[in-house]
């Protein structure tokens, strides 16, 4: 997708989902969830040119970087962890996305949200969870591990999911329990 275009749909998947964006000029300005997602696009593909030689590689970089957005912002993303369209952290502050971590398209992520490593990592290296399309996850829930969270699911506010949660179910509690979502 080229870039104006892409900024288009960042925009325009704000000012959707919070009834509070007025303009793109103003969005674009003070969503600090947008402005992590954008400079989460340049360290991705900083990190993932892989390591150069010199001592400022581009993996360096790319850490140092989201570093730096991440005191701007509030909200820290890992270079290595593979975002999805259509993402819309709302108010950002406290919000952690692992290295490993996976978020499908059309996610929603409130405030202090942990997508969190446990241990060094399960099947194929895997420290930190994947996110099916469409997925909810309410103001300080921790999702924790390789575990995944299927699409058109819910966690809950204050969550903490360590196991599985299977697709369109909505997951509460501590430890997180999985229901199926009514219609």
């Amino acid at each position: 997708m080229r870039l104006v275009a892409r900024l288009r749909e960042d925009l325009d998947t704000v000012r959707r989902r919070d009834p509070a964006a007025r303009g793109r000029v103003e969005t674009a300005l003070v969503y600090s969830g947008l402005h992590a997602v954008w400079a989460h696009r340049v360290t991705s593909r900083l990190w993932r040119a892989g390591p150069a030689p010199r001592l400022l590689g581009s993996r360096f970089v790319a850490r140092l970087l989201s570093q730096a957005v991440r005191s701007l912002t509030g909200v820290e993303i890992h270079p290595g962890a593979r975002l999805g369209a259509r993402l819309f952290i709302d108010h950002g502050m406290g919000v952690v996305i692992g290295e490993t971590a996976v978020v499908g398209d059309d996610c929603t992520i409130f405030h202090g949200v942990t997508l969190g490593g446990k241990g060094r990592g399960g099947a194929l290296g895997r420290r930190h969870p994947t996110v099916g399309d469409g997925v909810m996850i309410g103001a300080g829930a921790a999702v924790l591990g390789g575990v995944t969270v299927g699409s058109g699911s819910v966690v809950g506010a204050n969550a903490v999911v360590t196991k599985d949660v299977p697709a369109g179910s909505v997951a509460v509690g501590v430890p997180a329990v999985a229901r199926p979502r009514r219609p």
